[in-house]
């Protein structure tokens, strides 16, 4: 129900524009009057010349969401067991994990550095450590927030989902056997309103009980690794990913193996690395490779699969705001796409003079927008 703008450009609907220390491909995220945002710098800025690892710094920033200002940032020092630099690291860095905030402050993740929550004054509250290996696309699932806890998909660095105490940073609980998933986990209700922590990883999507960690079900799966996000909607998990592409269906609310009783469907459709939206009966992404798609959400059916205009690369997931939805491609703006089941491209909109790259996903505030490039974090709104 956002009132965000259709179009914008560098001086165009734009309310300010703040440069950020070092890189990061996490979206920022708003509380209480608030934005907080990770970065790194140090090591491994430019691939050509990446420094010495020991000077990676990894940043919690703080930004005032009315002109973002920057009211404290706070780093701690990369781990040692942090990758060495490869363009393939370089591509998004240390910094991609989006951080998650409550009433007692923010929670960010660094990969082998660890889980680090700090209060919304700036104060380191606690660390804690998920595991020391390392894969060749890096770090990438973001924490979420379940009543007392903090959960984390360390799948990467340690093939485990843990829990942490939101106050204490204490294990509470961890889940092993989670492999090759790079995607941020959900908690979402079933039918009958039991809370169900979801996890999608290779071959398998499972649900757990949130509070203790303890299965539920368990479904067969994507049949490679997982990058994107599960979504749901009315009790139903729709689940994308692997490089081969699938995308299916799954009722949550089932117990022991649900494959044939509560997946719904199953299509050789999907993206490899871009999260779906759900909107009145479709889904919709658009894949890395610059193909907008929508499937009927009650088959699995494809609705269609068009090429954006002038395409780039995407890494940011899709995102609906207003009336329309906005696909980030990496080096090439931000096309806004028409809702519903006919493809049109509504506008294409490009900050001239910024050549950094664009792997976040926006995020909205109130009627406004924030985007964030490697250098910079934008604030789109009516003036």
């Amino acid at each position: 129900e956002a009132d965000v703008p259709l179009t914008w450009s560098a001086t165009e609907n734009m309310l300010w524009k703040r440069e950020l220390p070092g890189h990061g491909a996490s979206s920022p995220v708003v509380f209480d009057g608030r934005i907080y945002l990770t970065s790194f710098t140090g090591y491994g800025l430019d691939p050509d010349a990446p420094g010495n690892k020991a000077d990676l710094q990894l940043h919690v920033l703080c930004l005032d969401a009315n002109d973002g200002s920057i009211r404290w940032d706070e780093a701690m020092q990369g781990s040692d067991a942090e990758q060495d630099v490869t363009r393939r690291v370089a591509d998004h860095g240390f910094a991609t994990g989006t951080p998650v905030a409550d009433e007692a402050g923010v929670y960010a993740y660094f990969g082998v550095s660890g889980l680090v929550a700090y209060s919304h004054d700036g104060e380191q509250r606690w660390t804690a450590k998920t595991g020391d290996k390392t894969a060749g696309f890096g770090s990438a699932a973001s924490p979420i927030l379940f009543q007392n806890l903090v959960i984390i998909n360390a799948s990467i660095e340690s093939a485990c989902v843990l829990a942490f105490d939101r106050t204490t940073g204490k294990e509470v609980w961890r889940i092993e056997g989670i492999d090759k998933s790079w995607t941020t986990p959900i908690v979402a209700k079933s039918g009958d309103g039991r809370d169900e922590l979801i996890i999608s990883h290779k071959m398998h999507v499972k649900g757990f009980d949130p509070a203790s960690g303890k299965p539920l079900w368990n479904c067969e799966g994507i049949q490679d690794y997982v990058v994107p996000c599960v979504v749901v909607n009315d009790g139903i998990a729709y689940v994308i990913g692997g490089r081969k592409n699938q995308s299916m269906a799954i009722r949550l609310g089932g117990n022991g193996d649900v494959t044939e009783s509560h997946r719904l469907w199953d299509t050789n459709v999907g993206a490899n690395v871009t999260s779906p939206i759900y909107h009145d009966g479709y889904l919709f992404w658009a894949s890395d490779r610059g193909i907008a798609t929508c499937l009927n959400a009650n088959n699995g059916e494809s609705v269609y699969k068009e090429r954006l205009k002038a395409s780039g690369r995407v890494y940011a997931s899709s995102l609906l705001a207003g009336n329309q939805m906005y696909l980030t491609t990496r080096d090439n703006g931000v096309f806004a796409i028409a809702l519903g089941p006919e493809y049109k491209e509504l506008a294409h909109n490009v900050i001239a003079g910024d050549d950094s790259m664009f792997n976040a996903t926006p995020a909205v505030t109130g009627n406004r927008l924030l985007m964030r490039t490697n250098r910079f974090l934008y604030c789109v709104g009516t003036k």
